[in-house]
């Protein structure tokens, strides 16, 4: 009884494996939002929060106001030493999302930078943090504050002979009269700020910028317009814009052209530019016309592709009237044009002249052989006139005419025939006649 008591109890204990198997753990707890502290800092697009021990995992990103998700490209999470169990630093590479943003670690503060992103439009952040305890997740609101309709309107920026930059704005329709307002540009990374140097005003209103110093952008920058004014707050507006979208190219230089006796050979310089481009990058146009063209016509433009050589042949044989060429240039991914170079001249005015002589050759000429053919026509009608033609017998059975002369009698009807022989009788009794009387 004893036995079988004992091997009972033995069968009710758990297997030696189970009990190296550790309890399933409950998804950790969120805590209240306010535990992470997020902020916000405009100026260098970074948001920071409060890090947590022991932290397994973390994200954060924006919400545009079109719910459009912006993720970072490349996220990375560092721990100090002191605030985990080990004493070596933890890094935690997640898959890469669609856009840029490093996350670090400051004095216990963790952060993420943004990039290429515009604000005035207003955007949530999000920050989620798991420990091995627990998950902790809080939201940003950021809001472009100030009244709206005060924001400076119609922003827009060109670079132009290589070295400047304009951009201009309108100012807000709801903005008060002492508004002001100030441009500020920052490159790609973030790490040069550039003031206005000049400002254009209107009324003493700042409505434009003129750089001539533009060593500091790169290709693609940060254009962010502030606002102030002593009776309500201003919005501000942000922009995003690549140097080469916005640049405008000088006209082709040295335009030359030579001629043979079937054509001309157009060639050009390359335009300097900002960018640093090949002459694959260049797409150019040819304006060919006559000179002295009436005012409004229509003229034919020629597209020619970037070479190393830049040059056209346009067929125009000899003699060939004076004609102006002008080319302007532009970038092939954006066509956006160039002013036109100065005309370069081609051909002769002499052609004009031996043309007008021509025209008046043909119509003298087409007016003295009328007249001549008139004078011609009108004697012959007097000839005419002074010497009809006799009419002769036209033979109807012969059309060669050659027995014009000769009678057919078997076309005589019979009637006919006693007829003749009538007056045949007539004419020999009056010539009987006649003898008898010259008898007697």
């Amino acid at each position: 009884m004893l036995l079988l008591v004992t091997s009972l109890l033995l069968c009710e204990l758990p297997h030696p494996a189970f009990l190296l198997i550790p309890e399933k753990s409950d998804p950790p707890t969120v805590v209240p939002a306010s535990s992470l502290n997020v902020r916000f800092d405009s100026r260098t697009m970074n948001l920071s929060w409060d890090c947590q021990e022991n932290t397994t995992f973390s994200r954060c990103f924006l919400t545009d106001k079109k719910n459009r998700v912006v993720e970072p490209r490349r996220r990375a999470f560092t721990m100090l030493a002191g605030l985990v169990s080990n004493s070596r630093p933890q890094v935690i590479h997640p898959p890469q999302p669609p856009k840029v943003l490093a996350l670090q670690l400051n004095n216990n503060e963790c952060s993420c930078t943004f990039r290429e992103i515009c604000l005035h439009g207003g955007v949530t952040f999000e920050v989620h943090v798991n420990t091995s305890q627990r998950g902790f997740q809080q939201k940003l609101l950021y809001l472009n504050s100030g009244r709206e309709g005060t924001a400076a309107q119609n922003f827009s920026c060109f670079i132009y002979n290589v070295d400047f930059m304009n951009c201009t704005w309108a100012r807000g329709p709801t903005a008060p009269r002492d508004v002001q307002y100030f441009l500020y540009i920052q490159n790609s990374k973030r790490r040069r700020e550039i003031r206005c140097p000049y400002y254009m005003q209107d009324s003493g209103t700042h409505v434009g910028c003129h750089l001539d110093n533009l060593s500091g952008l790169t290709s693609r920058n940060y254009f962010l317009v502030n606002g102030t004014s002593r009776e309500i707050g201003i919005q501000f507006f942000d922009s995003l814009l690549d140097t080469k979208k916005i640049e405008r190219f000088n006209p082709p230089g040295n335009v030359t052209v030579h001629c043979n006796t079937t054509h001309c050979i157009v060639r050009w310089k390359q335009p300097r530019t900002y960018q640093k481009l090949s002459y694959l990058d260049f797409q150019y146009q040819l304006d060919v016309h006559r000179k002295n063209t009436q005012p409004g016509t229509e003229n034919l433009l020629i597209d020619v592709s970037g070479d190393l050589e830049n040059r056209y042949n346009v067929p125009s044989a000899e003699p060939r009237a004076k004609h102006n060429v002008k080319i302007r240039a532009a970038d092939v991914r954006i066509l956006n044009w160039s002013s036109w170079s100065e005309a370069a001249e081609f051909g002769s005015d002499d052609r004009n002249l031996s043309s007008v002589y021509i025209y008046v050759l043909l119509i003298v000429g087409t007016l003295v052989c009328g007249i001549v053919l008139g004078f011609l026509f009108k004697r012959f009608l007097r000839i005419q006139r002074l010497f009809p033609p006799v009419p002769q017998i036209k033979d109807k059975l012969n059309d060669n005419h050659e027995v014009e002369d000769e009678i057919i009698w078997e076309e005589f009807t019979p009637e006919e025939g006693k007829g003749y022989r009538e007056e045949e009788a007539e004419v020999a009794v009056s010539q009987d006649r006649a003898i008898v009387c010259q008898l007697g």
